[in-house]
């Protein structure tokens, strides 16, 4: 059986494929853990500065393995949820994640897309919260900080289909690129990121993460300074970022 997963590590940003393409990349329970173990493994590696969660063939995510949480749930299994703790494992990241979107992001494709910190999106693209359809919540906690309460319960209440073009719109996604030039953008985005200090990059999504859910952010802004202002990482770059400025600075 082919991995479920497929890992990559190149210039400070670890890729993580899903790599179910015969089912559109929808989540079971061995897929459920392979992300889980995936994301540990990344979030141990100090190579890795920034990572970006993609699917394969024209397809993020298709929702969870329907027919799986079926025979799970006639077993009397009514916890069964592999797809909720994938996204879940991926939310407590303390690093930049990147949710590359090509294709459809439907139901568990939503929710783990959501659960990233950003979301680039090719034109093709397209999603779905259809969790209240078949009887069940999904994507109530996360969709309201991307799109505000008012549209979370118009696209988890009617559970239509938004395009590429409105997800943008309406800040599900933080940009729509063309197909045909999307692994670039993608690719561009992540580097562009991974070259920042990672102990910046993760103060600052904890620092922001508590701003969005009604924590301690000023608090936290606070102890990132005092650990972070004169401290190696901090005296490097500044230091080469001053030189930079003051070289631009004489030659003008």
């Amino acid at each position: 059986m082919p991995d479920l997963v497929l890992v990559t590590i190149a210039d400070g940003v670890g890729r993580l494929r899903l790599n179910r393409p015969d089912k559109r990349n929808a989540i079971n329970y061995d897929m459920s853990r392979a992300i889980q173990d995936a994301m540990a493994r990344l979030d141990g590696d100090d190579a890795v500065v920034a990572i970006v969660i993609e699917g394969t063939d024209g397809a993020f995510c298709a929702g969870a393995d329907m027919a799986e949480a079926m025979a799970e749930y006639e077993k009397g299994d009514r916890r069964f949820n592999p797809s909720q703790d994938a996204a879940t494992r991926v939310g407590a990241s303390q690093k930049p994640v990147i949710a590359a979107i090509d294709g459809p992001a439907y139901g568990a494709g939503a929710l783990l897309a959501c659960s990233c910190d950003i979301r680039i999106a090719s034109e093709r693209s397209h999603f779905r919260f259809p969790g209240s359809e078949y009887g069940l919540v999904v994507g109530a906690v996360g969709l309201p900080r991307l799109v505000g309460g008012a549209m979370a319960k118009e696209l988890i209440f009617t559970g239509r289909v938004v395009d590429a073009t409105e997800a943008a719109a309406i800040g599900l996604v933080n940009r729509t690129v063309p197909t045909e030039s999307f692994e670039a953008a993608v690719d561009e985005f992540a580097k562009s990121v991974a070259v920042a200090s990672p102990l910046a990059l993760q103060w600052s999504k904890a620092t922001i993460n508590a701003a969005i859910s009604g924590g301690d952010a000023a608090g936290l802004e606070l102890q990132a300074d005092l650990l972070l202002r004169g401290g190696p990482d901090h005296l490097t770059r500044f230091r080469q970022a001053t030189q930079r400025v003051t070289g631009r600075q004489s030659a003008t």
